[in-house]
């Protein structure tokens, strides 16, 4: 059976076709842990000069760097699999709780100037998609918001990645397949080289470039939060030959010092599944078990003692 990637139009949240958009977003949050957003408010100028300027910034500042690594590294006459290693140059942004983008180097101001007003769109659209996560979930409206908030609110930041063009992508891979740590992810990808594939019932699927779209996954905070009923999903970037992908993935994660654990008005009619935990100490553990199975992170979370302390924020791009 042909497996179709859900696609949902979310103007149709507006209208009378609400009820059937709604379930498309609960059908995805429950079975694929992707779904690709079109019509979506952000407009398509703001979209346009975010990656303009992105590809831009790649040529200009990132390229050489990573051919430069690349030659370091011998990765040109690659023999055999490499396994802990990408092929993808990036960088990171911090927007909450405070941002960060006027201390990057080597960003044009134009170029910070509009990450900046991407963030601000982004971040309403997931604030939007939390709410409607707890709709579905028939969680009270903000519910999500508020195990987010912590002391400090959430944590959200973005990386900026490209993935060059690759002479043994048999050997190595744009990204390793992992779930992300996090929350909602919001992910504005390259429109012609593809290369994201999610894992659905043990065989890899491709996630369609499509024009101004955003695609959406849900992290492990949301399978502990919705006890399981949402899915994390392995997903990961297959390197190509020719093109180079850029990816733009945006998470909006709890705050550093936010106590994460199964909803308790999902509880009434099943046991918690899912340890209760303070997210940067989740964090910590992730850090060096990302491109592992989620389910042992879960289980030492259960014998820790995840002891409440405010320390620096973890910057959230995981």
């Amino acid at each position: 059976m042909e497996l179709t990637f859900p696609v949902i139009d979310f103007s149709k949240l507006n209208g009378e076709e609400r009820g059937t958009a709604m379930e498309m977003i609960k059908d995805a949050c429950e079975n694929w842990g992707f779904f690709e957003l079109t019509n979506h408010g952000i407009s398509h100028e703001l979209m346009d000069t975010v990656e303009r300027l992105t590809k831009e910034h790649y040529k200009k500042c990132m390229e050489q760097r990573f051919k430069e690594m690349v030659a370091t590294k011998g990765l040109e006459a690659l023999q055999s699999e490499i396994n802990d290693l990408d092929w993808e140059s990036t960088f990171f942004l911090r927007h909450l709780p405070q941002s960060n983008i006027s201390e990057i180097a080597d960003l044009e101001q134009d170029y910070r100037k509009v990450m900046k007003e991407f963030a601000v769109e982004l971040e309403k659209l997931a604030e939007q998609l939390l709410d409607l996560l707890c709709e579905n979930l028939g969680l009270e409206p903000g519910y999500l918001k508020r195990v987010f908030y912590g002391s400090n609110g959430p944590t959200f930041g973005t990386k900026v990645s490209n993935y060059p063009p690759c002479p043994k992508p048999e050997l190595i891979k744009g990204l390793r397949a992992h779930t992300d740590a996090g929350g909602i992810i919001l992910l504005f990808q390259d429109d012609k080289v593809s290369g994201l594939q999610l894992l659905k019932d043990q065989q890899w699927i491709d996630v369609p470039p499509i024009k101004h779209s955003i695609v959406i996954n849900l992290g492990d905070q949301l399978e502990v939060i919705s006890n399981g009923k949402y899915k994390s999903v392995m997903h990961r970037v297959i390197a190509q030959t020719d093109g180079t992908r850029m990816s733009i993935a945006s998470f909006y994660n709890p705050g550093s010092d936010a106590v994460i654990y199964p909803a308790p008005a999902l509880l009434e009619k099943e046991a918690d599944k899912y340890p209760k935990f303070v997210f940067q100490d989740y964090m910590k553990l992730y850090a060096g078990l990302k491109f592992q199975a989620k389910e042992p992170r879960f289980e030492a979370m259960k014998s820790m003692d995840s002891a409440i302390n405010l320390g620096p924020n973890p910057i959230a791009t995981v």
